[in-house]
């Protein structure tokens, strides 16, 4: 798929470095700035150019930057670690009519060490894991073979994510999908080169991702209701 980001600047993994070394409001606040130019600009750019790419493979997730990317500021009210800054740049494409953090989107994170790409879904509430449970049980065989289709493995290797040690209550211990019916989260991630961040490359192997996921997340999302009919 062509690029239509050319990457971000040098100047933006710099700042994230610095900001992990100096992370604190004084050294912020006067460079913030540079953030707003270097990091957060571009990062805009790139929501905008994958969305417009994801209007032909995932239409129903939203690509709207406004939305899709996390503050940099942390929530610091229940946390030990009071350093006020994260230090990565994030955006979660959520599916329309189902709650952000419930459902599964896909998601990437760009910090001076790493980048992730990746999706699925990350802390869905009770009421949807049993939901998701229920037609993982149903459906099992059209699961598993998402799980192995070439372009999924190629981009994700397998389904990762939280997992009891048995089988959670409600579902017989020697049931068929008892290894899928275990998970408490449902991802598929994969960590790229921090290099890439500064290149075409970025947005191609972003939209790849993205568009070997989409099964996967559809599988995830079909059973869920918009919170009205929960």
């Amino acid at each position: 798929m062509p690029s239509k980001f050319p990457g971000f600047p040098p100047e933006a993994r710099k700042f994230l470095g610095d900001l992990k070394r100096n992370n604190t409001r004084e050294w912020f606040t006067p460079r913030k700035p540079i953030y707003e130019d270097k990091v957060k600009g571009p990062m805009s750019e790139l929501v905008l150019s994958l969305g417009e790419a994801m209007r032909e493979f995932a239409p129903e997730l939203n690509s709207d930057p406004k939305k899709a990317i996390y503050r940099i500021y942390r929530d610091v009210r229940f946390s030990k670690d009071k350093s006020p800054y994260k230090t990565w740049i994030a955006a979660v494409f959520s599916p329309r009519g189902l709650p952000k953090h419930t459902a599964a989107g896909a998601y990437f994170h760009i910090s001076p060490d790493e980048i992730l790409v990746g999706g699925g879904i990350y802390a869905p509430g009770p009421s949807e894991l049993l939901v998701i449970r229920n037609h993982i049980t149903s459906e099992a065989a059209e699961f598993r073979a998402l799980l192995k289709e070439r372009a999924f493995r190629r981009c994700f290797g397998e389904m990762t994510g939280e997992r009891l040690k048995r089988v959670p209550k409600g579902f017989a211990k020697d049931h068929p999908a008892a290894d899928l019916l275990v998970h408490k989260q449902f991802l598929a991630m994969n960590q790229l080169p921090p290099e890439i961040a500064e290149t075409a490359k970025l947005y191609t192997e972003f939209a790849k991702s993205f568009r070997a996921m989409m099964p996967f997340l559809r599988f995830l999302n079909s059973p869920l209701k918009p919170p009205q009919d929960l």
